[in-house]
């Protein structure tokens, strides 16, 4: 076997051959071209095989012929494409070699037509490569010559002549070259001889040549037999009988007028279409000059398509006549006289082809879907198209619609290429239905169309877009977390996972906090949602970021601004700032009852942290001592007198008034001016002494009565501890005396004023208790009241508490207890604090560091003195700043000459104690302790009268005590 390869490379041809030996002996061709088109590596293999090999039977090796490794060909997924609706051949790509898949009969493949072959093509992808593989199929000698009779018949006269010739019946094999029809035999005899001739087909037939004269007495029948043998190995061969009846005499043999007769006719011609006519002559007369023709020695199925009239010689068209098939028909015709001689004319046809076939497209390969990104010049789809006429008629070219980005380019032969002219925009046009249409050259030119389908897949190249540059929503302040406020949305016009929008917030702060403690967003929907509660007042609007970002990758993303606008909700009331509403003073406005109508006494001031209408506020008078006197300012809160005052208005006013906002619901809060109807500021002092013990009962009181049984039981049970441990100390110290037979000295707790007056009693009394040794195991003995309490101020402005007392004993006994005296009660005041003259020093005994604790106090003493002093300090907290404010800010007509001077006389309000300075006062008060000292000893002088209680001296009155009793009188 014999292999050539011939390669084409950048226009030069470059053979070059080599020899293989195969044990069949077979001749193998394999010829390779490798032309080089836009994007398609091609080449083309040929092969020659054997007819009827095996299936499996090895064809050539494909893989190594071409330069294609195995993997290329499973990657490229290479396979056999072919227009015959017979697959002969079997790529196995994981050998990469052909073998046979059907049996090859040659002659059904390809009739007598040599050489005999076939073609396909071998198509990978990625990237596409077409290979054509043309197949030879070898002739073998699997037929013998055939005869189609088996018996033939010849009536010759035995007049005829020497050296005619008499046509015998041809054999047929199929097989060509030397497998085919090579010689006929004769059986010997003495009358014929053989004589064979070739056609212009290369076919061969038979004449038996009369070279001895016949003798129908001495031989009236012969019997012959013809053998036709091929050339093959084992040689084959067919026989036909041939019996030969002798006639009588008929000396002329018909004669055609010419020897070749030559027609046309077109395909596709309708059944009767006359073609040629044909015509013989014999010189005979009568019956033996009657011709008949005949067709001679037709092949195939020619007689199913000619028919020719046996009396006229009319060659007619009798049935379906395709050009595709056979383009020329070669016809023997006989003519036969009635003696049996006969002579051969021959008629060719040719077969005049029409366009009868439009083109048929295949496609070979579809590359779908292409990516949006492919670049110009993609190769899309190979398209095969074939048309089964000739010449103009097979002619055939391919188009697509223009407006669309598509070309299509030849590439082999009959083979195109579909590419891409431009880019793709998947979001413009995500598919496309691609008409290709073939058209012939014939007239009129046939065409057909093919539509394929091609998709776009998408790439991430369009990031998504909000349909609003910004957004603005609005949400009510002390809205409940997690309220879904606003959505925000964003398209994406890629497709699929590219365009799944997913939105989350920039991290951005507001005022310093991270914008996702405020809000948060849902990352799939774009809801976002509050994450706390909302104050107008704290913060009027928030600006975030949102991203929207698309799933592809890498991701695409943009931006939107959202503004959230907080809309006020009426959730605050009025806060009043003036007048300043505390529990520990009192402020009061004077009016001087000389006012007129109209007298600005104040004006109450308030504010609401809301906005718009929820902050407007009104002012209404609520409550009011006297309403005929006051009125407020519906808008300006200024409190004015609405009358004259007269001498019979009260001093002590008290308005309540209500400041409401404009709100729905609208919200107020209350405040209580005083206002003091005076003109002197003592009496406005005295009358308003009790205002800083009143209480606003509005208050939440269940809080405040909770508190104060807590604190009442934490007292209670603090007491009790401290009663029963004193109780147990003295239990301790008695037995200590008793057992030592010393005297009881004890010390009782030193007098002081209340000077709060909220006492259980109005006035304070104390009391000396006197008792002997043995006093312990009986009751209280003598009980008798002891003299008042006086705060008196000496003239140098440093005074102490002092108590007037007898120097006398209560009792005669020798050791009944000496009455100590108690510890000042300014000692809590410095020097600049102590009410007085400025630069006023202590008494001498003060700075000699002498006092009247005559022996160091023990500890009971300490805690009964700290306890006096805790008394003593409630009640000069009440002249502390604060306890009396007097405005004259909207009382232009209080001066300062108005003003008592509070260092000449100052009064404890429902207190017995009296701060001075003035020396005639304390010579009142020096009087009045030489009473209480004479009352004492009158007292001592009738001891049968002291077991009787006696009624508690009343208090020395203050000018304020002095006009409550009037009033109460008046009453």
């Amino acid at each position: 076997m014999y292999y050539s390869l011939a390669m084409a490379s950048e226009g030069f041809l470059q053979p070059k051959c080599a020899k293989w030996r195969l044990c069949c002996g077979l001749r193998w061709q394999v010829l390779i071209f490798l032309p080089y088109f836009s994007q398609i590596v091609s080449g083309q293999i040929r092969y020659s095989i054997l007819e009827e090999m095996k299936t499996g039977s090895f064809i050539g090796n494909v893989a190594q012929d071409l330069g294609l490794d195995l993997k290329r060909l499973r990657v490229g997924r290479a396979r056999i494409v072919s227009g015959e609706s017979i697959q002969y051949t079997e790529l196995q790509t994981d050998k990469g070699i052909l073998v046979v898949s059907e049996r090859i009969d040659r002659e059904q493949l390809c009739g007598d037509v040599t050489p005999c072959s076939f073609s396909f093509e071998i198509i990978l992808e990625n990237p596409i490569e077409l290979h054509r593989v043309t197949v030879e199929i070898l002739d073998v000698n699997d037929h013998a010559p055939l005869f189609k009779n088996n018996h033939s018949t010849f009536e010759i006269s035995e007049s005829v002549a020497l050296g005619s010739r008499f046509v015998l019946e041809s054999a047929e094999d199929p097989d060509v070259g030397v497998n085919g029809l090579q010689d006929y035999v004769f059986t010997p005899n003495d009358h014929f001889v053989l004589k064979q001739h070739s056609n212009a087909d290369g076919s061969k037939y038979a004449e038996m040549v009369l070279q001895k004269p016949l003798d129908r007495e001495e031989h009236p029948r012969l019997s012959l037999k013809l053998i036709a043998v091929d050339g093959g190995n084992p040689q084959r061969s067919g026989t036909v009988n041939i019996d030969i009846s002798v006639l009588d005499a008929n000396d002329n043999a018909p004669v055609f007028n010419q020897s070749v007769y030559r027609a046309t006719v077109m395909e596709n011609a309708l059944k009767g279409t006359y073609i040629t006519t044909v015509n013989a002559s014999d010189a005979d007369s009568f019956s033996n000059g009657l011709l008949t023709y005949s067709f001679s020695n037709l092949k195939g199925n020619l007689a199913d398509l000619f028919d020719i009239d046996r009396t006229t010689g009319k060659i007619s068209v009798a049935g379906q006549i395709d050009f595709e098939k056979d383009k020329k028909y070669e016809i023997r015709v006989e003519a036969k006289d009635q003696g049996g001689l006969t002579d051969i004319g021959k008629v060719v046809i040719e077969i005049v082809d029409i366009n009868d076939n439009a083109p048929v497209i295949n496609v070979m390969s579809f590359s779908s879907p292409v990516s949006e990104d492919a670049p110009p010049g993609t190769t899309i789809a190979v398209i095969n198209v074939k048309d089964a006429d000739s010449e103009r008629n097979g002619q055939v070219s391919c188009s697509v619609d223009k407006t669309l980005p598509f070309q299509i380019k030849s590439s082999l032969t009959n083979y195109y290429n579909l590419i891409t002219d431009s880019g793709f925009d998947r979001e413009k046009m995500a598919e496309y239905n691609i008409t290709i249409t073939a058209t012939d050259s014939g007239s009129p030119p046939l065409s057909s169309i093919r539509t394929i389908h091609l998709r776009i897949s998408d790439v991430n190249d369009n990031a998504p877009l909000f349909r609003q540059s910004s957004y603005s929503a609005y949400v009510t302040e002390n809205n409940s977390p997690g309220m879904s406020i606003f959505t925000v949305s964003a398209r994406d016009s890629d497709w699929n996972q590219n365009a799944r929008v997913s939105y989350l917030l920039e991290d951005t702060q507001i005022s310093g906090t991270p914008v996702s403690t405020y809000i948060s967003i849902n990352s799939e929907t774009g809801v976002l949602h509050a994450v706390r509660s909302f104050d107008y007042e704290q913060i009027k609007q928030l600006t975030l970021v949102v991203k929207a970002q698309d799933g592809g990758s890498p991701p695409l993303s943009s931006n939107v601004t959202v503004t959230i606008f907080i809309q006020d909700q009426n959730d605050n009331a009025p806060q009043v700032l003036y007048p300043v509403q505390t529990s520990s003073s009192l402020v009061a406005e004077m009016v001087p009852r000389s006012a007129d109508v109209g007298y600005l006494v104040t004006k109450v001031v308030a504010v609401d942290v809301d906005s718009g209408q929820n902050a407007w506020l009104s002012y209404k008078l609520q409550k009011a001592t006297d309403r005929a006197l006051f009125e407020v300012g519906l808008q300006n809160g200024e409190i004015r007198t609405i009358r004259q005052v007269t001498d019979k208005d009260a001093v002590k006013q008290r308005l309540t008034v209500v400041v409401e906002d404009n709100g729905q619901p609208s919200r107020s809060a209350t405040v209580n001016v005083n206002v003091a109807v005076a003109d002197s500021f003592p009496e406005v002092l005295s009358e308003f002494t009790d205002f800083t013990h009143d209480k606003d009962y509005n208050d939440n009181l269940t809080f405040y009565l909770v508190l104060a049984l807590a604190v009442v039981s934490f007292l209670f049970i603090t007491c009790l501890v401290v009663i029963i441990s004193v109780k147990i100390y003295r239990w301790r110290q008695s037995r200590v005396l008793y057992h030592s037979n010393l005297p009881v000295i004890p010390y009782y707790p030193p007098r002081y004023a209340d000077t709060l007056g909220t006492g259980t009693l109005q006035h304070v009394y104390n009391y000396e208790v006197c008792r002997t040794t043995d006093s312990r195991k009986s009751d209280c003995k003598f009980v008798r009241p002891c003299s008042q309490n006086v705060l008196i101020m000496d003239p140098s402005s440093t005074g102490t508490m002092q108590r007037m007392q007898s120097e006398q004993n209560i009792l005669d006994e020798p050791d009944s207890p000496i009455e100590q005296k108690p510890p000042n009660a300014d000692w809590r005041f410095t020097q600049g604090q102590r009410p007085g003259p400025s630069g006023a020093g202590g008494p001498p005994e003060m700075t000699m560091g002498t006092g009247p604790w005559p022996n160091p106090p023990t500890e009971a003493e300490q805690l009964q003195a700290l306890m006096a002093a805790a008394n003593v300090s409630e009640a000069t907290a009440t002249l502390g700043p604060g306890t009396m404010g007097l405005s004259t800010r909207y009382s232009p007509q209080f001066t300062l000459q108005h003003v008592p001077d509070y260092r000449q006389n100052v009064y404890i309000p429902g207190s017995t104690a009296t701060l001075t300075s003035n020396p005639q006062q304390q010579q009142q008060q020096m009087l009045m302790q030489q009473q209480m000292a004479a009352q004492q000893q009158a007292l001592q002088a009738q001891p049968a009268e002291a077991s009787a209680q006696p009624e508690p001296p009343k208090a020395a009155q203050t000018p304020a005590s002095k006009k409550k009793s009037t009033k109460k009188e008046k009453k």
